[in-house]
């Protein structure tokens, strides 16, 4: 059988990474559950700590914002993108405390993003343009960059209402909303139905050297997407810990509605990722320049683990 190879995998305890969890679990529960590797995910504060042990090479691999990793493949990381992490997923939160009820309300408060480089930034963007307004230094809406793990507190502090609320991958926001500090604005799903997120990405190395691993790794992971999609209750008992949650939360996320989240759908589509990246370059000023997608892309994996568009 052969000796069987580590995957370090970066990641954030939010449920775009769920599937992470849900792998990790049924390997732990079973060691001999897989054949070619051993799982050892790491969880990371925020999102430039995932950057920067994807850039050194300290881990294998990482889940990881799609607009960060095309960043970072323009800027010459050795990676490439093999499965999609999940589908929708985000939550814009609104401050009752700073007296928001719409997204015009935002003029002249602060809202928190968990990264420039996101979806989230550019769905936010997109609701502000529909209302003419703008978001920057000076501009109607300022903003604050801070790991998703902060926001809760974040505007549970905020006694002068200056935060208008902030913008996330869940369970953040279910928190949010169940300790009483502020209220559902809109779904992600909502501002561009089963929109890709978080993506999964593998250093070139581990793709060269740990082969069969990272074939037997995505084809667990495409698995425990059809898991999660199929028994949420049970993947929001499994995967709460994992997350650092409690259960009720997580399955509000992946419940409440059905497709606030779905993780059956991961085969990686470049033609996402170029709308992405036309959106960001043109209306922010990022992501400029030639970026090869197709060869930033490797359907391999994906391809052979069945993974659904």
């Amino acid at each position: 059988m052969g000796e069987k190879q580590t995957l370090k995998i970066a990641h954030l305890k939010i449920t775009d990474h769920l599937i992470l969890g849900i792998a990790k679990a049924l390997q732990d529960k079973n060691p001999d559950a897989f054949q070619k590797f051993v799982l050892e995910p790491q969880a990371k504060v925020g999102w430039n700590e995932i950057g920067d042990t994807l850039q050194k090479g300290d881990v294998d691999g990482a889940f990881i914002l799609a607009p960060f990793a095309i960043d970072l493949f323009k800027n010459k990381t050795p990676i490439k993108l093999v499965l999609f992490g999940h589908r929708n997923g985000s939550i814009l939160v609104r401050n009752e405390k700073a007296g928001v009820k719409n997204i015009e309300d935002f003029k002249g408060k602060m809202v928190i993003l968990p990264y420039l480089l996101s979806v989230h930034c550019m769905l936010f963007n997109k609701l502000l343009e529909q209302k003419g307004l703008s978001m920057g230094p000076g501009k109607d809406v300022a903003y604050e960059v801070m790991a998703p793990g902060q926001m809760v507190d974040a505007l549970s502090w905020d006694e002068e209402g200056e935060l208008g609320g902030f913008i996330v991958a869940e369970p953040f926001g279910s928190q949010c909303i169940k300790k009483g500090i502020g209220q559902e604005l809109s779904l992600s799903k909502d501002l561009w139905p089963n929109h890709p997120c978080c993506v999964l990405v593998m250093r070139d190395e581990a793709l060269a050297t740990k082969h069969d691993a990272v074939m037997e790794f995505t084809k667990a992971l495409v698995s425990s997407g059809k898991f999660v999609q199929e028994k949420p209750k049970e993947a929001a008992i499994i995967g709460a810990p994992f997350l650092g949650q409690e259960v009720d939360v997580v399955e509000k996320v992946l419940t409440t509605p059905p497709d606030r989240i779905t993780t059956d759908r991961l085969f990686p589509t470049v033609s996402e990722l170029k709308e992405m990246v036309g959106y960001f370059s043109e209306k922010l000023g990022k992501l400029q320049g030639n970026i090869d997608l197709d060869t930033f892309v490797n359907t391999t994996y994906a391809e052979a683990a069945g993974a659904q568009a």
